[in-house]
């Protein structure tokens, strides 16, 4: 069995939404979360609280689930989106599922506000969640477990798909001028669905959809930033390891990922919401696929 190690994750020095950020910027909502001006002016303001180097976008983990046909509650000035229900009861509807259209809704709102802070000079890295977080706006979590046990062909084949149109997110995101692509699948961790599954998902997802990620996506204008969970399960199944690279100097490891753009194809050591995180010796350990 492979041996994966799990990454503690806090977001400790990130504030996230509530009133100390959103006091004074005149936004109605939870309408701010639906419109890309709003989105901008919120993420923004959110930078400067948090002191980060860059702005982030969107607020919460339903976006490509909604896009899916996911029920979404969009939720208030403390508290974003979240889910309220399921649109699927088997896998099999998951498959069924009409293909996102990214010129419509929330989700090219979001694009449009990535675009918006480009214009702005800022740094945007553009939170992309996994397949397990995409399925939570979709399916009760016992059914996706339960399919991955008794139809693992079905279970992973709705995967892929998922995997598919998050592919197409990353690539739209490119022409909205994100250089900055952070993926986190945080329901599919180790510490929720336990090593097998954990090993399965690598050796039937993870590490093919990395490996298009590069192809398609990395270039000399974007990087791939991985949420450590998944760094961490990719090497813990021997299909990736840490590579030092030097840096200019210590730094913020934010402000490493925007140096490393188009030098490296995926970072990974640490998550780019701990904003106070630094590498202190000048070295960033980069993820390099097997």
């Amino acid at each position: 069995m492979a041996d994966i190690k799990d990454f503690l994750c806090t977001y400790a020095n990130s504030s996230g939404i509530n009133s100390e950020v959103t006091d004074g910027l005149d936004l109605v909502f939870p309408e701010a979360y639906e419109k890309a001006e709003s989105m901008a002016i919120l993420s923004l303001a959110l930078k400067k609280h948090d002191g980060a180097s860059v702005c982030e976008l969107p607020f919460c983990h339903t976006v490509e689930g909604e896009a899916l046909g996911g029920l979404v509650t969009l939720g208030d000035a403390n508290i974003g989106p979240r889910a309220r229900g399921y649109c699927c009861e088997t896998m099999e509807d998951v498959l069924a599922l009409k293909p996102i259209d990214f010129s419509k809704g929330r989700i090219h709102e979001v694009l449009v506000a990535c675009q918006m802070l480009r214009e702005q000079g800022e740094q945007v890295v553009l939170e992309i969640s996994g397949p397990f977080t995409i399925l939570n706006v979709l399916l009760d979590a016992p059914k996706v477990f339960k399919a991955i046990r008794k139809q693992p062909d079905v279970a992973f084949e709705a995967i892929r798909r998922l995997g598919n149109e998050i592919l197409e997110f990353m690539k739209e995101a490119k022409k909205y001028g994100v250089q900055l692509i952070s993926y986190a699948d945080s329901s599919g961790a180790l510490g929720i669905v336990g090593p097998k599954v954990s090993e399965s998902v690598v050796e039937n997802f993870t590490y093919e959809f990395m490996k298009k990620v590069e192809e398609e996506i990395c270039d000399e204008n974007t990087i791939v930033l991985m949420c450590p969970k998944t760094s961490f399960a990719l090497i813990g199944c021997e299909k990736a390891s840490f590579e030092p690279v030097k840096l200019s100097g210590p730094m913020r490891y934010s402000d490493a990922c925007i140096e490393l753009i188009g030098k490296v194809n995926f970072a990974g050591q640490n998550c780019i919401k701990n904003v106070d995180y630094r590498l202190e010796n000048g070295i960033m350990q980069t993820v390099v696929l097997r």
